[in-house]
């Protein structure tokens, strides 16, 4: 899988925010710097198909070889993680996860197995039934990248995920971010003011403004 961005403009009454054309190949990461206000955020909305109807754009997104430009968000196989894990404080951790579940793909037992191993993955053996008021920041940040990566994303979007977590969370919480999208050949964008995201991403970096 990769993700192409193709002349990709994205303007904002008339002005030019964003121009880039970029490949990032599978387990790859595009980091892409600038300070607030400098399109970062849009660039991410713009791919994952959200874009506010104030910007225009052009240009062509291709993901695995489609070009998914026009289609809805939900039929583009992107994933995206924020700031905050926005995890729904209503489920349990278990039950975060289980939404992430593809409709139709696995059924009762088999989707709880699906849970539990992933939650086993991320270090969180037996946090099923946990509030996620209750964890940790670390645990939520990754509780939140394993319900993304239940729902089978053929590229992963990076919105600063780090920025909120203390310092050695911060290093622990990027490693296992971008060992999980190599491990599974996601091509990976990712959007920071960070240098130190960059450096531990490897691969391209570009910086706006």
């Amino acid at each position: 899988m990769s993700l192409e961005l193709d002349h990709i403009s994205i303007r904002l009454a008339g002005r030019e925010l964003i121009s880039l054309t970029a490949s990032i190949g599978p387990g790859e990461v595009l980091t892409v710097m600038g300070p607030s206000g400098s399109g970062k955020s849009t660039l991410l909305a713009f791919v994952a198909g959200f874009l506010d109807p104030a910007f225009s754009a052009s240009g062509t997104v291709r993901l695995d070889g489609q070009d998914i430009s026009q289609l809805p968000a939900n039929l583009r196989r992107t994933a995206m993680l924020f700031q905050d894990p926005m995890l729904f404080p209503h489920m349990s951790v278990g039950e975060n996860l289980l939404f992430a579940v593809r409709a139709g793909k696995n059924q009762g037992t088999e989707r709880r197995q699906l849970a539990e191993a992933a939650l086993d993955e991320a270090g969180l053996t037996g946090f099923f039934g946990r509030d996620p008021a209750t964890l940790s920041g670390g645990q939520k940040a990754r509780a939140a990248l394993m319900r993304v990566l239940l729902s089978q994303p053929k590229a992963l979007l990076l919105d600063e995920p780090f920025s909120k977590l203390d310092t050695d969370r911060r290093s622990k919480i990027r490693d296992f971010v971008f060992e999980e999208a190599k491990q599974r050949r996601l091509p990976v964008l990712l959007v920071t003011h960070d240098a130190a995201d960059a450096d531990s991403a490897g691969g391209q970096v570009v910086t706006l403004g």
